[in-house]
């Protein structure tokens, strides 16, 4: 069973004025078929979390443990921690000028799998996974994310994410910039690879509307870089109502 755990995550990043903290001990296990849902407001630390565990270079950990399956994740260059497992959905994705869709995807299941899928094979799960996402068939030979709008930049995410068939998902803000029609595919995507049942899934969101979608096991709020306050479903639709001011001035004064 996939397990994901983290210990007194401690996480700054370098800025003009010197180096920054932003986590501040951040205690989380996330085990296989699980969905954590993490909500907070902008600023908490929430995007700082999902790139620390997924070794964004500009983000340096100063303290804590992070184990995968007993690994430690910390010890691994970023695409070790790929080939461990773990995956990223990006707020923001990146433009690769240059590169088609299908040879970074192609490129991406050989660096995970250890070896290169069968061009007939690949080529039929691959137009399976984008029929799922009512993905044309001609956005395969587009360069990646080059002209995206944001369902699309958002599509291809859980494309891969169907495709490489991770052991943890980390899924920031995929529901930003959706509207109610790509949310919807967006949502099923991500239930596809859940029912699956041997993925953990740590979803990071302001809104509770993805979780009308994707219902979460458990609720974290982050304020000030670190866990303030867990608990079931219900807490999303506490903080719908409430908002976040209580949770931020309690982890200010703390």
């Amino acid at each position: 069973m996939a397990t994901l755990e983290i210990h007194g995550l401690y996480c700054s990043v370098q800025t003009d004025a010197g180096p920054h903290q932003i986590l501040r001990g951040v205690d989380l296990t996330v085990r296989q078929g699980e969905t954590h849902a993490i909500m907070g407001p902008n600023g908490s630390g929430k995007t700082t979390l999902a790139y620390a565990l997924a070794g964004h270079p500009k983000y340096q950990v100063t303290s804590g443990t992070v184990t995968l399956d007993g690994e430690d994740v910390l010890a691994m260059k970023v695409d070790e921690r790929a080939r461990a497992g773990m995956f990223l959905a990006m707020q923001y994705p990146v433009e690769v000028p240059g590169v088609s869709v299908s040879n970074f995807l192609r490129s991406a299941a050989t660096a995970v799998r250890g070896q290169a899928p069968k061009l007939r094979t690949w080529m039929r799960e691959v137009r399976e996974a984008m029929e799922r996402l009512q993905i044309d068939p001609s956005f395969a030979e587009r360069n990646v994310n080059e002209g995206f709008s944001g369902g699309e930049k958002k599509r291809h995410e859980i494309l891969q994410l169907e495709l490489f068939q991770p052991k943890i998902a980390i899924l920031d803000e995929t529901d930003s910039g959706l509207d109610i029609d790509a949310l919807r595919i967006v949502s099923e995507g991500v239930n596809r690879v859940r029912a699956a049942g041997h993925v953990a899934t740590l979803l990071i969101t302001h809104y509770t509307r993805i979780l009308r979608y994707v219902a979460p096991d458990h609720v974290h709020v982050f304020a000030d870089g670190r866990i303030v306050e867990s608990g079931g479903p219900e807490l999303a639709e506490r903080l719908e109502e409430e908002g976040y001011e209580r949770h931020v001035k309690g982890a200010v004064d703390g």
